[in-house]
């Protein structure tokens, strides 16, 4: 079959088309056969070796096709279901063997490139929303990358728990795209500063909570936003990593709180992978939107992590194979 294969770190281009052996289940694994591979900020970490990987390596974390042979042991899917994950790496393949236990069953009416979008982006999202700082009527928030993968499926999240929402976008075609997904106010960060333009609209220290998967560049500034006992909520490094914090500025900000969760902690068990992946899906069909941003095929893998790090891309972006 064919696949991604990383043999060294480094940019874009260490990732190659090759042809590979076919994935033999173990006892307690599922092979899927991939219908579409999501892009996430993680796969050029491990790609650059910020994120270490064992070479050689197969990125994508996330992905959702058809179940097409299963382990002896295997009880939680069979042969012919429609599946989706977002934490068992070697999604940048025709097929994939997967523990089936990370498996989540697809129901009709999500498509398989709706599941592929939600296994990462969608369950962050989700995790953000409803457990880092839980949105609710009155609830204040900033969300950076607004009209990123994330980005829009957060603030329909938001909006969906009664937040205000700002948001900052680098385009004014982003900016439409957000506003487009419910968000109150939308800064472009690249024609104002999204920090002034927060207080002039919301007064000083307005916010709640901050969902910066941005890192390195707004992390800083995003601190002075914050009422007293905010909450800062790192969750990517887009930017670069976050410089170290000196707990001071903590204080110096109104005893604020700080955190840098992950996905990997909050899909921990099968019962919480599965209630969250069942809200997304539930979402869906009451008229969540997962926009499909572009499509590329497996053999321009790296033309795909291109245009995400240079900040190209809306949306979702699937690699096909």
């Amino acid at each position: 079959m064919r696949a991604i294969v990383m043999s060294e770190l480094g940019g874009p281009e260490v990732l190659e088309l090759e042809e590979i052996d076919d994935p033999v289940p173990g006892p307690k694994d599922a092979v899927v056969e991939v219908a579409a591979a999501g892009l996430n900020f993680i796969d050029t970490y491990h790609r650059s070796g910020l994120y270490p990987v064992e070479l050689p390596f197969t990125p994508g974390l996330e992905a959702a096709g058809t179940v097409t042979a299963v382990g002896r042991d295997v009880t939680e899917v069979a042969v012919g279901d429609r599946v989706a994950w977002g934490t068992v790496a070697g999604a940048y393949a025709e097929r994939a063997r997967v523990p089936a236990g990370q498996l989540v069953p697809v129901p009709e009416g999500v498509s398989p490139d709706q599941a592929a979008a939600l296994m990462i982006q969608g369950l962050t999202a989700h995790y953000l929303a409803v457990d880092t700082y839980p949105l609710e009527p009155g609830s204040a928030c900033l969300i950076h990358a607004g009209a990123g993968g994330v980005g829009l499926l957060l603030t329909q999240i938001a909006k969906r728990l009664g937040a205000t929402v700002y948001t900052t976008v680098g385009t004014e075609a982003k900016a439409e795209l957000s506003r487009a997904a419910g968000a109150d106010h939308v800064i472009v960060y690249t024609q104002e500063d999204f920090a002034q333009r927060v207080e002039e609209i919301g007064g000083a220290r307005p916010l709640d909570v901050v969902y910066d998967g941005v890192g390195k560049a707004t992390v800083p500034a995003g601190l002075g936003l914050l009422r007293p006992f905010g909450l800062m909520v790192a969750f990517g490094n887009a930017s670069g990593a976050v410089d170290p914090i000196d707990p001071l500025d903590l204080t110096a900000n109104g005893s604020i709180f700080f955190t840098r969760p992950t996905l990997f902690h909050h899909v921990a068990t099968r019962r919480a992978l599965l209630a969250r992946s069942q809200d997304l899906f539930d979402w869906v069909a009451g008229g969540l939107d997962v926009r499909i941003g572009a499509r590329y095929p497996l053999a321009s893998a790296a033309d795909a992590h291109r245009a995400l790090e240079g900040r190209a891309t809306t949306g979702k972006v699937l690699i096909e194979p």
